[in-house]
C-alpha cells in the first residue's frame, strides 16, 4: 500500500482503516479476560486466574503494551470517524445534527442489546452517549478541542485518585486493632469488584454458565441502569479521548498527512514515555503484591496519563508502518474497515467459547490459556474481513447501522469495479 493509497481510498481515509483494525483487535487481548473469568480478575490478576510465571507474563505484557491504549485508540478513532462524517453530511447538503444524532441512537440501540444480551463489557453505548455531547465540540478549533481533553483527562485523574485516597483510608481503618464491625463492613464493600470473594464468585461463574435467558433477565433486572451510570464514572476520559481523536482529524496528523518525522517524533516520544510508564506501574502493582487501593490508583488514574500517550504514539507509528508495508496492511485495514462487526462478532465468539449456553470454559482456565484464545481471532479478523468487503460494500453490522439511522436499506453488494464507500 503505497502512500497515496493509505491516505485515501475513494471515500475512506486508509490511516484510520489500519488505526482502527489495530486498535479492535488489541482490545480483545485485554477483553478476554473478562470473558474468561470473574470482573475482580480484569484489574486485579491476584483475584483469579494465577499470578505467577506465564499468567503473570501475560498480565504484565497486556499492562504495559495493550491495556488500556488500544481503548484509547478506538475511542480516539470514533471521535475522528464522527467528526469526518459530519463533515461529509454538511458537504452533501445533508443535516449534520440529523446525520449524526441517528448514528448515535442506532449505535445506543446496539449498545444495550450487546450489553444486556452478550456481554456487559459494552462500550458501544457510552461512545453513543459521549459522542452525542461531542457533537458541541465539532466547530472548535484544534487547539480549543485539546484543551478540553487536556482538562477532562486531569479532572477524571483527580477524580479517581481521590476515590482511591478514600479507599486506602477505609483500608486503614478496617484493618486497625480497633476496627469496628461498621469500619471491616465497609472495606468489604468496597473491594467486591477487585477481589475474589467466594460466595460472590460462586455467583457469578453459575449465572455465566446459565442459559441465556436467565442471564438476559439478570443483566435487565439487577444491571439495568449500568450502560447509563457508566457514563458519569467514565465519560470524562471517553470525552477527553474523543475530543483527541477530532484534533487529530482537524490537524491531519490521524489522516497520514503530517511527514515522517513529526510522525517518527512523535512514535518515539509516545511509545517512550507511555511504555515506561506504564512499565513502572506494572512492576509497582506486581512489587505491592496486588495492594487493592493500589489497582484502583493505578488502573483508573494514574495509567491513564501513560495510555493516552502511549495511543498517540502507537497511532504514529501505525501510520509509519501502513505507509511501506503491503498486504498484511490491507488485511488489517479491511479489520478497520468492519471495525463495527469485528467488535460485536469478537463478544459473539467469546460469548460461545465461555458461557454456559456453548463451550461453558468460563473459570476453567488460566490467565494465559485464555489468552490463547486471542490469536485464534485474530486470525479469524484477518482472514474474513478482506474477502468480505471485495464482495460488499460494508461489514454485516456496518450495513445495519447505516440503514436503520438512514431509515433505508442500503446497497449491500458491490459492483466487481466498485469503490470502497464511506464508513456508516
Amino acid at each position: 500500500m503505497t502512500d497515496t493509497t493509505l491516505k485515501r481510498t475513494s471515500d475512506r481515509i486508509g490511516s484510520l482503516d489500519v488505526i482502527r483494525g489495530i486498535a479492535v483487535m488489541g482490545i480483545f487481548s485485554v477483553n478476554v479476560v473478562a470473558f474468561a473469568m470473574i470482573f475482580p480478575a480484569y484489574m486485579n490478576p491476584g483475584a483469579y486466574g494465577g499470578y505467577e510465571g506465564e499468567n503473570l507474563a501475560i498480565w504484565l505484557i497486556n499492562f504495559v503494551l495493550v491495556d488500556g491504549k488500544m481503548r484509547g485508540l478506538f475511542s480516539i478513532l470514533f471521535g475522528a470517524s464522527m467528526l469526518l462524517i459530519i463533515d461529509r453530511a454538511e458537504a452533501n447538503g445533508r443535516s449534520p445534527a440529523k446525520t449524526h444524532y441517528a448514528r448515535m441512537i442506532v449505535l445506543l440501540l446496539f449498545g444495550l442489546f450487546h450489553f444486556y444480551v452478550i456481554w456487559f463489557g459494552d462500550i458501544l453505548a457510552l461512545y453513543a452517549m459521549v459522542g452525542m455531547i461531542a457533537y458541541a465540540f465539532r466547530k472548535r478549533a484544534t487547539k480549543t478541542m485539546l484543551a478540553w481533553a487536556v482538562g477532562l483527562l486531569l479532572a477524571s485523574v483527580t477524580m479517581f485518585s481521590f476515590g482511591a485516597a478514600q479507599m486506602r483510608k477505609v483500608d486503614i481503618a478496617a484493618h486497625s486493632p480497633s476496627a469496628t464491625a461498621k469500619e471491616i463492613s465497609r472495606w468489604n464493600d468496597n473491594i467486591g469488584f477487585l477481589t475474589s470473594v467466594p460466595a460472590e464468585a460462586a455467583k457469578e461463574t453459575a449465572l455465566a454458565l446459565s442459559p441465556l435467558p436467565e442471564r438476559v433477565q439478570h443483566m435487565v433486572t439487577e444491571r439495568g441502569s449500568e450502560p447509563f451510570t457508566s457514563l458519569f464514572v467514565f465519560g470524562l476520559p471517553t470525552l477527553a479521548l474523543m475530543l483527541i481523536g477530532m484534533a487529530g482529524y482537524r490537524s491531519g496528523f490521524l489522516t497520514g498527512a503530517w511527514d515522517r518525522k513529526r510522525y517518527r517524533n512523535v512514535a518515539v516520544a509516545g511509545l517512550g514515555i507511555g511504555g515506561a510508564g506504564s512499565l513502572a506501574i506494572g512492576l509497582w502493582l506486581i512489587q505491592s503484591g496486588f495492594y487493592i487501593p493500589l489497582i484502583f490508583f493505578a488502573n483508573l488514574a494514574i495509567a491513564v496519563p501513560f495510555q493516552m500517550i502511549m495511543a498517540l504514539g502507537y497511532a504514529a507509528l501505525i501510520i509509519l508502518a501502513a505507509r511501506s508495508a503491503g498486504a498484511m496492511t490491507e488485511r488489517v485495514a479491511a479489520v478497520g474497515r468492519a471495525a463495527f462487526t469485528n467488535y460485536l462478532g469478537t463478544s459473539i465468539i467469546a460469548a460461545l467459547i465461555f458461557y454456559g449456553d456453548g463451550l461453558g470454559l468460563f473459570g476453567r482456565l488460566s490467565r494465559f490459556e485464555a489468552w490463547l484464545v486471542v490469536p485464534c481471532v485474530w486470525a479469524l479478523m484477518l482472514l474474513w474481513s478482506k474477502p468480505w468487503l471485495e464482495r460488499f460494500r460494508y461489514g454485516p453490522f456496518e450495513w445495519a447501522w447505516r440503514s436503520l439511522a438512514r431509515w433505508e436499506l442500503q446497497p449491500m453488494r458491490k459492483a466487481a469495479s466498485a469503490a470502497i464507500p464511506a464508513a456508516a
